[in-house]
């Protein structure tokens, strides 16, 4: 960027939190209704910035400062106690019935020249960003886990080429690094201490071209997708315009902007919202995510509940197709019989829960209090297949963000810092109209098979 832009330097974390929660009080403020819901959901938006750079500063010092550790369980006791407020306002929701119409503060030529300025800015931070030591992980266990194997087998130890990471999901996801774009102040690249020398650099290279050009082509896909859905499903472009601004604006983004592992799966959640009058397309949208990273596999009751009356064949259709399709390339790339079975087991979750090793906040609380939120959020996912009765888009947006959110509470690796998994569909929540008339049965045609069966019928009659 200094190539670009003379003396350009990134703007600290830190001082961005601020700027950002300012420009968001200022464009989105409601001033004239003070205690309208709108201002409600900014503050609880603007209180995910403190946890957050708590993590941060605690990963870039952890083993340099004494209390690193303190700090990373302080900013993941304040996610978690900021993200079960905002889950308590997701499952409110359905009760707003009454939305009026708050539009932001700045004019729609001054959002999109806003947002697209900070998406230029965002994407040229992720290309010319580069991976630290602790960023590398998960892709660092993951080598580590292969050159373990490896020398086993070498001396006759053992036979497995497994691959275990910390949370399931689809393999590959795990290998590719995080892009650093921000870093706190005072922090130092441990880089080259903690990586080896004689790591393959032509490989390394390849996958940071890879993350670099899937995670700029997710960002690129969220942005689109909100736009669409503004457009096409709230019939109001501002609505759009207004909450992809908000995302590229909040700290969060700008933290987290080189990771795949974040934005991929939110990319895919929020296009799986845009084509939900096509249940093909959605199922196959939810079942590449829930393929990647695992935890969209519990949006299933409440999606197929929306389709039930009417497009449920289609949607579970494409949530096998494309389910299949991960099965078949992972059959096509393993290297033994073995293996692709440790990836099956892998992309499904096919284990119990881990009680020992554990990332986030229970890595200093107890494993056992995590069961029996394991266990809630099970049921919460459940729940929603007969709750509310009558399911419409903006239940399909808040339930999904609600089970996404709620997903951090147990996961295993880092839990809560995975905002974007539900940060779209909770910006989608907060700016949509009243969609009561946006159901299935409404809106979605029969399927061209029974249509094709219906004019045969009128046809013979």
């Amino acid at each position: 960027m200094p190539d670009i832009l003379f003396h350009y330097e990134r703007v600290n974390p830190t001082s961005w939190a601020y700027l950002s929660s300012l420009l968001m009080l200022a464009m989105y403020f409601k001033f004239n209704r003070i205690w309208s819901v709108r201002n409600v959901d900014l503050f609880l938006l603007i209180l995910l910035a403190p946890g957050l750079l708590l993590v941060q500063w605690a990963a870039e010092n952890m083993g340099i400062q004494a209390n690193a550790a303190h700090i990373q369980f302080l900013g993941f006791l304040w996610l978690f106690v900021t993200e079960g407020l905002i889950l308590i306002r997701l499952l409110l929701d359905t009760a707003m019935v009454r939305r009026p119409l708050l539009e932001p503060n700045l004019d729609a030529a001054g959002l999109l020249f806003l947002g697209g300025s900070l998406l230029f800015f965002l994407m040229a931070n992720v290309v010319t960003g580069k991976p630290s030591a602790a960023d590398l992980s998960p892709a660092r266990q993951a080598e580590v886990v292969r050159a373990e194997g490896a020398e086993e087998n070498d001396e006759g130890d053992a036979t497995s080429d497994s691959f275990v990471t910390d949370g399931p999901g689809f393999w590959l996801l795990y290998r590719l690094p995080r892009i650093v774009t921000q870093q706190s102040i005072g922090a130092q690249d441990h880089q080259g201490k903690k990586v080896p020398a004689e790591r393959d650099r032509e490989e390394l290279l390849i996958r940071e071209a890879t993350v670099r050009v899937v995670a700029i082509l997710s960002h690129v896909a969220i942005v689109v997708g909100l736009l669409v859905i503004g457009y096409w499903h709230f019939e109001n472009i501002i609505a759009g315009i207004a909450a992809t601004t908000m995302y590229l604006m909040l700290p969060y983004t700008a933290l987290w902007t080189g990771d795949v592992e974040h934005a991929l799966p939110a990319s895919l959640l929020i296009w799986a919202v845009a084509l939900y009058r096509r249940p093909m397309l959605a199922g196959m949208m939810i079942g590449l995510a829930s393929g990647t990273v695992y935890y969209p596999a519990f949006l299933l009751p409440l999606w197929c509940s929306y389709y039930w009356f009417r497009g449920v064949k289609r949607f579970v259709s494409g949530v096998i197709l494309m389910l299949a399709v991960l099965v078949i390339s992972m059959a096509v790339t393993a290297t033994s019989g073995e293996q692709f079975v440790d990836h099956l087991t892998q992309m499904f979750g096919m284990r119990l829960p881990k009680s020992t090793g554990l990332g986030g906040i229970w890595a200093t609380w107890s494993s056992a209090y995590r069961y029996p939120i394991l266990a809630v959020f099970v049921a919460l996912s459940i729940s929603f297949a007969i709750w509310p009765t009558r399911k419409n888009l903006g239940t399909l947006i808040s339930g999904s963000a609600a089970i996404m959110l709620a997903a951090q509470f147990w996961h295993a690796y880092d839990g809560g810092i995975f905002i974007a998994w539900f940060l779209p569909l909770l910006l989608l929540t907060i700016f949509r109209p009243n969609l009561e008339d946006r159901t299935a049965l409404s809106l979605l045609n029969r399927g061209w098979w029974i249509e094709k069966q219906l004019a045969k019928k009128s046809t013979v009659e």
